[in-house]
């Protein structure tokens, strides 16, 4: 079985900056720089003939290039529990016109729909401990945090493998976006 997920990858200088928020947050486990992502779609467990399915209508998905910015922290919580932390995207129609066509596509392969609203962030920590008073400090320092712009040139189908140390991503397919080289 393969755990997919669609995403935007995030150009080096923009991971770097996101890299520089890495700490004074204790109980935080922190991602990886190489692995920051903006999750367009998760797909979750499927068998290698579905995974050919979704990579071939994910292929016909067309949509033009945009500029992203990166813009603000904030984080989710559960039961007034914070489970995870994360860097907002400033608003941007075209990302969520490719968020569409992206969600058209996999639900045209025959996967069912996402039943979750689309909350276009970048996981930067996660929490296994409650994060207490902590997070609301981190959040009042780091107020204002802002990086990009940059091209959005394409989008990924990634397959996630889960380890004991975290889980490590496999780019399979990469899809241009119309306006830039494929």
């Amino acid at each position: 079985m393969l755990r997919l997920f669609v995403a935007l990858t995030l150009p080096d200088d923009i991971r770097q900056q996101l890299a520089g928020l890495r700490h004074g947050l204790p109980g935080a486990k922190w991602v990886e720089p190489e692995a920051l992502h903006l999750t367009l779609r998760f797909i979750g467990e499927v068998d290698g003939g579905v995974a050919s399915d979704i990579d071939a209508s994910l292929s016909q998905v067309r949509a033009p290039a945009f500029e992203l910015a990166i813009g603000g922290l904030d984080c989710f919580e559960q039961a007034g529990r914070v489970h995870t932390l994360w860097a907002g995207v400033n608003p941007q129609p075209l990302l969520g016109h490719l968020r569409d066509k992206v969600e058209s596509a996999i639900v045209r392969s025959g996967q069912p729909p996402e039943r979750r609203k689309f909350k276009a962030h970048i996981t930067l920590a996660r929490f296994k401990a409650p994060a207490d008073d902590r997070i609301g400090r981190y959040l009042e320092r780091h107020h204002g945090f802002d990086a990009g712009p940059f091209t959005v040139e394409g989008f990924t189908l990634f397959r996630s493998h889960l380890l004991s140390g975290g889980a490590h991503y496999e780019a399979l397919a990469d899809y241009p976006l119309e306006g830039c080289a494929p």
